[in-house]
């Protein structure tokens, strides 16, 4: 068997890419920046921005409204409004935006800006029309919303947010590589036979394994850019392209080589991903897979398959912590949650489209209960920050690797002794 090989193979070769990368950077940068400079060329703009978040908040005996928009610019920003404003949530807005001080910062990452609602478009776009199919196949909105976040990437409710950072499922309900890793599979599993029949019949000669990606590439591609391209799911597809090139040239895949190569075209040619948290997390999750899969490939397959869940679970525990700082005893069955969603997702899609959603509604209602015992566990940064530098020295000693799971342990057990 021909051995794959590394994707850099000198140090030359690096460096040569890091140059070219922040190239690349650079110019997306000044690209942003005349964007930016345009934008506020005066104290106000006029946009044109969709709706995705929209609720009633209350403060200094002041209650009103909070919208989240994302524009047609792919600026991402809140504003509020009375609180009397009907529901517009999932509308699009063309409004007027006051922005005297908005830093290249602020323009880049999400911002708040005061603004004045000039007009209400009621045009129903797709993602509109799904969602509006979705809420009519249930009679509890919460559950709704839960398959809205699964099929359209809609922001899940706050208290369903809360709920299901309690039980350690929120990456099941935010679409990123792993949704696309069952949809790739299933789409697969679809064309896979259509295709051999044609190539049969038609062109026998053809690359079917080449001809297969491409269907499915192009599907999911599609499917990102229905979803607004979010940056979990820019991350994944970016991977699954550069993935696929490798593999074609015979260079290894399962590498931190790889990883490091889409994370920083995607960054150069993207730079608002920098601050998204949903592409850091996502990243992390692949960045613990290879780290799995480079010290203990002599396991055997069935072993890996069973011992992957649990150790991805673990080592981003402390990162959930941190940031989510919710934390229950059912957390930890998030691991068996997560090998049963791949035959849950799938199912419920088809289920939808056979006009039976419903079925698992009074399940979801009883997991969602189980979320509100939570009880709020915070991580120390000093906490975070060595599971952190364990986890890259991991990437070059096999036993670096294996602290930093013995350290992620220790992080699990302080969270359940908090709660019990």
């Amino acid at each position: 068997m021909i051995e794959r090989v590394s994707l850099f193979t000198s140090k030359r070769d690096i460096s040569f890419f890091i140059i070219a990368s922040l190239f690349i950077l650079l110019i997306s940068v000044f690209v942003e920046y005349t964007n930016y400079k345009k934008l506020t060329k005066f104290d106000s703009a006029l946009v044109n921005a969709l709706v995705l978040k929209q609720y009633v908040k209350t403060k200094n005996g002041r209650t009103y409204q909070v919208l989240k928009l994302k524009s047609e610019d792919d600026l991402t920003f809140y504003t509020t409004a009375k609180k009397s404003l009907e529901d517009i949530k999932y509308k699009k807005l063309h409004l007027e935006i006051f922005l005297p001080k908005l830093t290249f910062y602020e323009y880049l990452n999400t911002f708040y800006a005061n603004s004045k609602i000039i007009a209400i478009k009621d045009e129903q776009n797709i993602k509109a029309n799904l969602n509006s199919y979705i809420s009519a196949s249930h009679v509890n909105p919460k559950i709704a919303n839960i398959y809205q976040a699964l099929y359209s990437a809609t922001p899940l409710e706050f208290e369903l947010q809360k709920a299901f950072s309690t039980l350690g499922v929120s990456h099941l309900l935010a679409i990123s590589g792993f949704h696309l890793g069952v949809l790739s599979a299933l789409l697969y599993f679809i064309l896979s036979p259509i295709y051999g029949s044609l190539q049969d019949k038609f062109f026998p000669y053809a690359n079917k394994k080449l001809h297969l990606f491409m269907l499915v590439s192009s599907t999911l591609f599609a499917y990102m850019l229905f979803l607004d391209s979010p940056p979990s799911v820019v991350r994944a597809f970016g991977m699954l392209l550069v993935g696929f090139i490798l593999y074609e040239r015979g260079i290894k895949i399962v590498s931190m080589q790889t990883l490091f190569l889409t994370l920083l075209l995607l960054l150069a040619f993207f730079p608002r991903l920098f601050f998204s948290l949903g592409f850091w997390l996502s990243a992390l999750g692949v960045f613990y897979i290879f780290l799995f899969l480079i010290h203990f490939k002599h396991f055997s397959k069935t072993l890996q398959f069973i011992l992957l869940p649990f150790w991805v679970y673990i080592l981003m525990l402390p990162f959930s912590l941190a940031i989510f700082e919710n934390f229950s005893l059912y957390h930890p069955l998030s691991i068996i949650y997560s090998v049963l969603f791949t035959i849950f997702y799938p199912l419920s899609i088809f289920l939808h489209v056979a006009g039976f959603g419903d079925l698992f509604d009074t399940l979801l209602e009883s997991f969602i209960a189980l979320g509100t015992n939570g009880l709020h566990v915070k991580l120390g940064y000093e906490l975070l920050i060595l599971h952190v530098t364990l986890s890259l020295m991991g990437i070059f000693q096999r036993k670096a690797a294996i602290l930093t799971l013995l350290c992620a342990v220790f992080i699990l057990i302080y969270a359940i002794y908090n709660v019990t």
